[in-house]
């Protein structure tokens, strides 16, 4: 563990990024802060694998690869919605989330 930093402070702030993702994914009109939003909630909960997985099993490194998969699925979820945000904007020449309900007509 983190010297002089206790369990509840990094759950804590982990928390405050879960949510912080949860509030910007509803209420963002831009699809890049959406996705920086799913982005935030990811890695809230990759946090918690490693600070949870540290607390209960110190030797142990589950936490950890599981943590570095989510971290590899946000990076390929991330460059599949920049595509397809760019072929967005080909299209529609905007990245607004309302323009996107044009698109299914």
């Amino acid at each position: 563990m983190i010297e002089g930093i206790s369990i509840y402070e990094i759950l804590t702030l982990s928390s405050v990024l879960f949510f912080i993702g949860v509030y910007g994914f509803f209420t963002r009109e831009n699809l890049i802060t959406v996705l920086m939003s799913i982005e935030l909630i990811l890695n809230a909960a990759a946090v918690n694998f490693v600070i949870i997985n540290t607390y209960l099993y110190p030797d142990f490194l589950q936490g950890a690869i599981f943590s570095i998969f989510i971290v590899a699925i946000a990076a390929a979820e991330t460059a599949l919605a920049i595509a397809i945000i760019i072929n967005l904007y080909k299209l529609v020449a905007s990245v607004e989330v309302k323009d996107t309900q044009e698109m299914k007509y």
